[in-house]
């Protein structure tokens, strides 16, 4: 089984400290499209967008991998399918239908639960144990989704809050289903990227074309958010995901995007103006202190792995 500890393969031969700028980029970029997808839904339907969005995003990386003669044969597919499903379909689809709903903030925050979704199912599946302070962590984070969530109030925005909630849980699902592929078979990532795109992309599409009553209406913002998230937020991001599940433990890939929700939220309150009431203000902070105490236990394990 593979330990929980923050390990990097091939140490010796590449930069221990790039899974922490791969880590940083991703938050910069996911963190901030969540706004751009918010924009953009005021041009467009979410399952439009979700499907225009990886469509493009599926056509760049073919493209990249012809141009520079990656191998483009398809390997364990029905693990590849179930991980374009689970990553691209239900992830992507949910994530938009949510922002429909609510908040860019609030969204991000909920969706990035997904780390906890992930120490579970790493836990139950690949035998990657929860340890001490995590259950802090866990439990700290479950605290604030009931503030965010407020049970006790009777809200209207439920729905949307449920689908963020589901999008994580779908990623975090995603997550272990690569881990197993790629401990099972030896795949280009380039290529695993691409492929589990073109699998996510279609039922996408299909659902796009049975619910869209209305045509995207083209403006610079709608192509300026289909291009950020076409080129940026699916095509090299998913690639970075990837590269950080084979680099790192499912369940310290997962803790390792903290920072992204904090950039979701700070860039929603700027740009957006969505300043998150008080008991969802004290329920996203109580997550980001779960997120923190987590990424902070994994950089004390990896002190001690590269020391020891």
């Amino acid at each position: 089984m593979e330990d929980a500890n923050l390990h990097v393969r091939d140490g010796s031969r590449r930069s221990p400290y790039l899974v922490f700028v791969v880590l940083a980029v991703l938050a910069i970029i996911w963190g901030y499209n969540w706004v751009v997808m918010k924009v953009a839904l005021h041009y467009t339907g979410p399952f439009a967008f979700a499907a225009m969005r990886t469509l493009f995003g599926t056509v760049s990386l073919f493209a990249v991998i012809a141009v520079i003669k990656r191998p483009l044969r398809p390997k364990a597919l029905p693990l590849t399918a179930a991980l374009g499903l689970l990553q691209t379909t239900a992830f992507s689809g949910l994530a938009v239908w949510a922002l429909k709903y609510a908040g860019a903030g609030k969204t991000s925050v909920l969706v990035y639960i997904m780390p906890f979704w992930l120490l579970l199912f790493a836990w139950i599946v690949l035998g990657e144990r929860i340890r001490g302070l995590q259950w802090l962590a866990v439990i700290l984070a479950f605290g604030g989704l009931i503030f965010i969530l407020s049970p006790w109030k009777s809200q209207g925005g439920v729905l949307g809050d449920a689908m963020a909630i589901m999008a994580g849980v779908s990623w975090a699902a995603s997550a272990v289903v690569a881990k197993l592929l790629r401990s099972r078979h030896d795949v280009d990532l380039l290529s695993l990227t691409a492929w589990q795109m073109l699998f996510g992309c279609i039922p996408l599409i299909v659902v796009a074309a049975l619910t869209t009553s209305r045509f995207p209406v083209l403006s610079g913002s709608l192509i300026a958010a289909l291009l950020y998230n076409a080129l940026l937020a699916n095509a090299l991001a998913w690639y970075l995901w990837l590269f950080l599940l084979q680099e790192l433990p499912a369940g310290m890939a997962g803790i390792g995007s903290l920072m992204t929700p904090v950039v979701g939220v700070a860039s929603a309150w700027l740009q957006l103006h969505e300043r998150p009431a008080a008991l969802e203000g004290l329920g996203m902070l109580l997550i980001v202190v779960a997120l923190g105490l987590l990424a902070g236990l994994g950089l004390l394990r990896r002190r001690r792995a590269g020391t020891g």
